[in-house]
């Protein structure tokens, strides 16, 4: 348990703040799915991931690295699915 007051503050703030982000890396994952599972409007499925991917990257819950390699993974496979 922590010992200063300030310290009980700083859980109690990331406590809520890796709920709040946890919540968000799995909607990205679920939307994630989605995206690569869906042949139906798979453009709007792949733009709506990649506007929330670079929503949770300039929040600073995911890396920007991280959502860079992401977005590059779903564009890749958008373009393999449209070359078919």
């Amino acid at each position: 348990m922590a010992n200063t007051k300030s310290a009980v503050k700083r859980a109690r703030q990331t406590l809520k703040r890796s709920l709040r982000n946890r919540s968000v890396v799995t909607r990205l994952r679920t939307m994630q799915k989605q995206a690569r599972s869906s042949e139906v409007s798979k453009l709007g499925g792949i733009r709506g991931v990649i506007s929330a991917i670079d929503k949770a990257a300039k929040r600073g819950i995911i890396h920007r690295n991280a959502a860079k390699r992401r977005k590059a993974r779903l564009n890749k496979a958008l373009a393999a699915a449209s070359a078919k």
